[in-house]
């Protein structure tokens, strides 16, 4: 059944099961690839063979032309734990700086659902950049801040000293815990780039290339970070359903599209259709997944105007050479660590050194 969000706000064992299929590609035909991905067609696919009483949601996170991206992770948690909000307030709806993850209310779809059912290709031994992109931004799922209020927004100096009270303690959980993430990834083999050794056929230097030392055995472990995020942030990610599934091997990229897979050998579309059963099994035997304390569903960013004229005094004192004394840039400053006084932080420093 088509999803209601208004469910979340039921009691968990009187609303239905809700699972989010997540298409993972970056391409799509309303951008310069010109053609929908097989991750998009998979998806649908697995989406149609989930139980008639389930709620099922679905997302295709591929480029179109002028839609935001997925903005990048500030790495927020590397300055402090309590600086990362949950769900993140590095961006906002609308706001200046557009971001994907908050236009299509990804958190509050991601916090809704019992399970999620990732399809996406292997690009260069990894996950599609937006799949990474997204799995970044839900660092805040792993012990995020909860209370923005408490530090000012996004006051570091008031982050690094909430990480060291007491009451962070409560704070910080695991938001998304008890889910299932379930990860349908496929790969081409390198399609018909390779030689009989196993080498691109256009590699000059071929001793740089040893395709005995390529990284992974089972190419499912290129999916290995999100795998294991999930795992760290009590998201549960079971063996049987994590799986890679590779076809077009010696055929052109031209050749294996999403039109192609009905008569592919490999069968990856009979092979998509046993991996929902299994997901149907698991999430259906598991039960309902009941909300966490902190949500991202019916979250309202509050207002802070007043704390973002603080924040840019902040800044605009870094940006003059003067940073609160004590404070991690007035160190990083006086030691002569990173050398970032700059009355123009935009500039690229290879801009700099060109002067």
């Amino acid at each position: 059944m088509k999803p209601d969000d208004a469910n979340g706000n039921r009691p968990t064992a009187d609303r239905p099961f809700r699972v989010f299929v997540i298409a993972g590609s970056d391409r799509r035909q309303y951008n310069c690839p010109g053609v929908d991905s097989k991750a998009r067609a998979l998806a649908l696919r697995i989406a149609e063979r989930m139980p008639s009483d389930w709620e099922v949601d679905l997302e295709d996170l591929g480029n179109v032309y002028k839609r935001p991206t997925i903005a990048s992770c500030n790495a927020c948690v590397s300055t402090s734990m309590a600086l990362c909000v949950w769900p993140c307030n590095c961006y906002e709806k609308g706001g200046p700086e557009p971001d994907l993850m908050w236009e299509l209310d990804m958190y509050a779809r991601l916090d809704l659902a019992d399970a999620w059912i990732i399809v996406g290709p292997v690009n260069w031994y990894a996950p599609s950049s937006n799949l990474k992109l997204m799995f970044d931004r839900l660092v805040c799922a792993n012990g995020g801040n909860p209370r923005e209020d408490l530090i000012a927004h996004k006051d570091a100096e008031r982050a690094i000293a909430l990480e060291a009270s007491p009451a962070w303690r409560e704070l910080s959980v695991n938001h998304l815990e008890g889910r299932t993430a379930a990860f349908f990834c496929y790969g081409d083999g390198g399609g018909d780039e390779l030689d009989a050794t196993g080498r691109p056929k256009k590699l000059l230097h071929r001793a740089w290339f040893d395709p005995e030392r390529e990284p992974f055995e089972d190419m499912r472990d290129s999916y290995a970070p999100l795998a294991w995020q999930c795992r760290y942030s009590g998201i549960e990610v079971p063996d049987d359903l994590w799986t890679y599934v590779e076809f077009g091997r010696g055929r052109p990229y031209s050749a294996n599209q999403s039109e192609h897979m009905p008569r592919a050998p490999e069968d990856p579309l009979g092979k998509a259709d046993a991996f929902a059963l299994r997901v149907v099994e698991h999430v259906g035997a598991k039960g309902k997944v009941p909300p966490g304390r902190y949500r991202a569903f019916g979250h309202t960013p509050p207002r802070h105007g007043k704390e973002d004229l603080r924040l840019a005094w902040r800044e605009a004192r870094m940006r003059a050479g003067v940073p609160r004394p004590g404070t991690s840039p007035a160190i990083q400053q006086e030691t002569g660590l990173n050398e970032d006084v700059t009355l123009r932080p935009k500039v690229g420093e290879g801009a700099k050194l060109r002067r």
